[in-house]
């Protein structure tokens, strides 16, 4: 557990940024005002590299005392600081510069303005939040653990990630991922998992991609997983069996009408409970602490839209509450134990 500093003065900040994403000299600029203003000390400041995506950085920052850590680039580099930070009750501050940043949208943090993200790192309130862990088995028969803080995709949604274009994306941000699907979707096969949920009975499925999930929200602000909360304890799982290219459109109206409209109102909500056979036939949401999924051929494999390589089998759980994240004073999800107070309750279920 870190010593708590005696003053604002002892107290210092970290940065962990992506060299490539961050506009350096602007954000050092609006981070050494946040804590000039905060009377913090002198903050440290932690470029990521090709081997080290920002975890070294960050448990660097650690133990040389950093009373919280601010990512600074994409979803990537939140993860990688997060999975740093993950049970060190030290807060993560988010200074989102990616194509998605998909966490901050989901914790309906400001985008676009380096100003507010380094103010809210030094004078915001805290929320403790759920990590989700991945024990991943690869084909060489090792298992290894990373965090996620969004989602994890199997199958397809692994392919297109992978067959989204660098240039695109850059060009016109998470649109590239729907150009990837085109070129996917066509060639994909689906394959059969056998799976259980929290250790109960193990299922067959054959599916095209499976989903789970931390919190609901993708690109474009589409709501695919509307029930999912980021502090309940629970994962959200879509298990998606499109058949062919009308299956796909089901699944598209699904995300985009009825969570996205029809859910804001009693009448939509009716409408979509008349419609929930022709939906579970295309697409199953399922709730658990934690699942288990063994695959007849191995396959592609992401976390919070970066690849994974091909694997085996995979573990996934929730980690209640083991991640505290800065955000806007009197924000949403801040309670009465907003604060410092969080970070004794992070443990709890």
């Amino acid at each position: 557990m870190p010593t708590e500093p005696t003053s604002f003065a002892d107290r210092y900040a970290a940065v962990v940024y992506n060299p490539i994403k961050t506009p350096l000299k602007k954000l050092r600029k609006s981070v050494n005002a946040a804590a000039s203003r905060a009377g913090w000390a002198e903050t440290l400041w932690f470029a990521t590299s090709e081997t080290d995506a920002g975890q070294n950085a960050t448990r660097r920052a650690l133990r040389q005392g950093a009373s919280v850590v601010l990512a600074a680039g994409g979803d990537g580099t939140v993860r990688a600081v997060a999975e740093a930070l993950r049970d060190s009750e030290v807060p993560l501050a988010i200074v989102p510069l990616g194509t998605g940043n998909l966490l901050a949208r989901n914790m309906q943090l400001p985008l676009g303005s380096l100003e507010e993200s380094a103010r809210i790192a030094f004078s915001g309130d805290e929320r403790a939040i759920d990590v989700g862990v991945a024990s991943v088995t690869g084909l060489d028969g090792a298992t290894s653990d990373y965090v996620f803080l969004v989602m994890a995709g199997l199958g397809l949604d692994a392919q297109m990630l992978a067959a989204t274009r660098s240039d695109l994306k850059r060009q016109v941000g998470w649109l590239a991922y729907v150009d990837a699907g085109v070129r996917v979707i066509p060639k994909s096969e689906p394959f059969r998992i056998r799976y259980s949920l929290a250790a109960r009975a193990e299922r067959h499925a054959h599916v095209s991609t499976i989903l789970i999930a931390n919190c609901g929200l993708l690109p474009g602000n589409m709501q695919f997983l509307p029930d999912a909360e980021i502090d309940d304890g629970i994962l959200d799982i879509a298990v998606l069996q499109p058949k062919g290219v009308l299956g796909w459109l089901k699944i598209w109206r699904r995300v985009t009408w009825e969570n996205g409209v029809l859910r804001r109102s009693s009448v939509g909500r009716r409408i979509i409970r008349l419609n929930e056979d022709m939906n579970e036939r295309t697409m199953t949401t399922l709730r658990a602490a934690d699942i288990r999924i063994a695959l007849d051929m191995p396959q592609a494999f992401e976390l919070d839209g970066d690849e994974f390589g091909v694997v085996r089998s995979l573990f996934l759980r929730a980690d209640p509450q083991s991640l505290i994240v800065r955000v806007p004073t009197g924000g949403p999800g801040v309670g009465p134990a907003a604060g410092p107070a969080l970070a004794a309750a992070s443990g709890a279920v």
